[in-house]
């Protein structure tokens, strides 16, 4: 029910969200979520419809959103460990040598899909092979953007759901700095959508009152 009286309407949190009051996890990529140090809450578009008519025609809402890359800036660390982590999840997708690089980050996925990394009836862990359907959910991951408070409690999640990278930035090697720059690298995932939720609790829902 809408609540129409002005009082009642009025906020009772007034303080301002903060940039840097954030950490992000990923099941897949623990060594790029302890380097994070950039991430966005994607944009989402509903488009529309149009009703014609005589007169004006008449814009409608959609029924399909369109959500935006979820982007992640992370620092590289040392030994490339975080950066090959997301080069080796990109590589398996693509297979660029072999289909048994497919077939290794199936197996990889146990952890969240156990039941998979052999062959089931009418699933292949193999991508592409004719007749067979393919399994994606081992090779996805889950997210989650936790939004700190200014004492550092959770206080909202963002989770993402089923995502996966497609692209990742190169880096670049000089002697010619003045000053060091730690390395960076950028990575961008798709996915099926995200929600907003209370930590430890399910996710919010469309209110039906």
């Amino acid at each position: 029910m809408t609540t129409i009286n002005s009082i009642s309407r009025q906020p009772t949190q007034q303080d301002y969200a903060s940039p840097s009051q954030f950490k992000f996890s990923i099941a897949k990529l623990p060594k790029v979520e302890f380097f994070c140090t950039e991430v966005n809450i994607p944009g989402i578009n509903l488009g529309n419809a149009t009703q014609l008519t005589t007169l004006r025609d008449i814009p409608l809402p959609g029924t399909k959103l369109e959500f935006g890359d979820l982007s992640l800036t992370f620092l590289v660390d040392e030994k490339f460990d975080n950066f090959e982590e997301i080069y080796t999840w990109l590589r398996s997708l693509g297979f660029p040598a072999d289909h048994t690089e497919y077939a290794n980050l199936v197996e990889a996925g146990r952890d969240r899909f156990p039941t998979q990394g052999k062959e089931l009836s009418g699933v292949s862990k193999f991508a592409g092979r004719e007749g067979t359907a393919v399994n994606v959910g081992a090779t996805l991951s889950d997210a989650t953007l936790s939004i700190l408070s200014a004492k550092n409690n959770v206080i909202k999640e963002v989770r993402f759901i089923d995502l996966f990278p497609v692209s990742m930035g190169g880096v670049s090697f000089t002697q010619q700095a003045s000053d060091i720059n730690y390395i960076t690298s950028s990575v961008n995932f798709k996915y099926s959508y995200y929600e907003f939720a209370t930590p430890g609790k399910t996710a919010s829902t469309v209110p039906t009152t």
